[in-house]
């Protein structure tokens, strides 16, 4: 979120930025906005001064014995109480739709980030490990997990529709090893605090991280029932009244972001460092036709989060390390990859700079996205009030960083690709087999 102060100093940046994601100078409007606020909160101060001096006044008038002016002065103060709601009103409007407005802008990408339309349109930076060669038609992942029988859409689907599965056995243990795998590497070697967060927020939490309001679209929201009675059979319209919403959560990084919200943190915390291994829930709303079959792009899925409270002087130099993170994941299952910056066009709302890991899967043939890390500068910081205080005393935001240490469904759609056999059975990643009680193969 922007300060206005700072687009009203550097209009023409601010719209020089907002040109190169492909979207339209808006820097004139705001300004007016801001003019309307400025405007309408003077009228309301105005307005009180003399209601104050006024009413002084009345006292005067009384004391030299001018009943005529006092009840013209108390007349006048009449009129200014009459009018305050409306000039209360007025304030609240203006500042609502400045807020508003400043809401729904996206981050300004960094100068080094590329320019461009769409995906098509990112630059690979870094490629790792060679695509295995196959003596057979490598599978899908999806026709391999089915075919052990261990992955079950068709099931999930009477139970919760599209875009779910039930893994069973062997396929459950490698999710959950997976699962662990990374969060001990992240937390032991790579200096992260592991976190076990809430699934559910508040608006101000998705706020802050800006999922809200943009992409409102995207998520699930839950509403509280409350229970009424007892001995009932089944569920009333009474008994289901809603008393309190959330959201549940499209990554951990929302709560991991916001622990630090509305608080100023000592300059020795930082960097802070923080994972957590969740259940993600996403609406999907924008890929209708999109990965249709599989667990590509599903409204349940477990990811492995990171995210970084770090100085603005640190950002950049983290937002490498914790990439670096992510890669490491990859190259101990021995997964090909590659690495892309995102040009201006494919990169998140909140974001200044991402890199995308593309991990490679030979049932599909292409490379596809298992991990993005972003650095957001002060975004983030600036919508959940999270500042820290320097050496000089004097407070600023943070910046924050968040990644992908990686997606979980993902990576396991890639080690079943990957380490398929002939037979339909899989292989386990040798770092992973202290996970699965030394099982080597799926199934045994």
């Amino acid at each position: 979120m922007y300060d206005i102060k700072w687009i009203r100093e550097n209009a023409e940046t601010f719209d020089s930025g907002r040109a190169r994601r492909g979207l339209e100078p808006i820097s004139t409007q705001l300004l007016a906005f801001d003019d309307s606020r400025r405007a309408a909160i003077g009228e309301l101060q105005k307005a009180q001064e003399r209601r104050n001096a006024a009413s002084k006044e009345i006292g005067a008038a009384m004391k030299v014995g001018d009943a005529a002016r006092a009840e013209a002065l108390k007349a006048e103060v009449a009129g200014i109480k009459e009018n305050w709601p409306a000039l209360e009103e007025a304030e609240r409007y203006a500042i609502a739709e400045l807020d508003n407005a400043l809401a729904a802008i996206p981050n300004t990408p960094l100068d080094e980030v590329p320019d461009g339309a769409d995906e098509n349109d990112n630059i690979e930076v870094a490629r790792w490990g060679e695509p295995r060669a196959f003596d057979f038609t490598p599978r899908e992942h999806f026709e391999i997990g089915e075919g052990l029988g261990l992955m079950d859409f068709e099931t999930a689907a009477k139970i919760s529709g599209a875009r779910f599965v039930v893994n069973k056995g062997g396929l459950a243990r490698l999710e959950r090893a997976l699962a662990q795998f990374m969060l001990d590497l992240h937390t032991n070697e790579h200096g992260y605090m592991e976190v076990s967060p809430p699934l559910l927020v508040r608006d101000d939490a998705m706020f802050g991280t800006a999922q809200l309001p943009k992409f409102r679209d995207d998520q699930f929201s839950v509403t509280a029932g409350r229970q009424i009675g007892s001995g009932q059979s089944g569920p009333t319209a009474e008994a289901l009244m809603p008393t309190a919403d959330y959201w549940l959560i499209p990554t951990a990084e929302v709560p991991l972001t916001n622990l630090v919200r509305e608080s100023i943190l000592d300059e020795s915390q930082l960097p802070m460092r923080m994972t957590a291994g969740t259940y993600c829930f996403r609406a999907e709303a924008g890929a209708a036709g999109k990965d249709t079959r599989g667990m590509i792009r599903q409204h349940q899925f477990y990811k492995v989060e990171l995210v970084s409270i770090t100085t603005p002087e640190d950002s950049l130099e983290e937002h490498e390390r914790m990439t670096g993170c992510a890669e490491k994941v990859l190259q101990l299952l021995e997964l090909p990859y590659r690495k892309v910056v995102l040009c201006t066009g494919d990169m998140g709302f909140a974001s200044q700079k991402t890199y995308d890991l593309e991990v490679w899967l030979p049932g599909q043939g292409r490379y596809r996205e298992i991990s993005s890390c972003s650095v957001c500068g002060d975004f983030q910081a600036r919508r959940m009030n999270a500042r820290y205080r320097p050496a000089d005393g004097k407070p600023r935001f943070v910046h924050t960083l968040n990644g992908s240490g990686v997606a979980v469904g993902r990576a396991m759609v890639a080690v079943l690709e990957n380490y398929q056999q002939a037979d339909g059975s899989v292989d386990v990643p040798r770092v992973l087999r202290p996970y699965m009680g030394g099982l080597t193969r799926i199934p045994s």
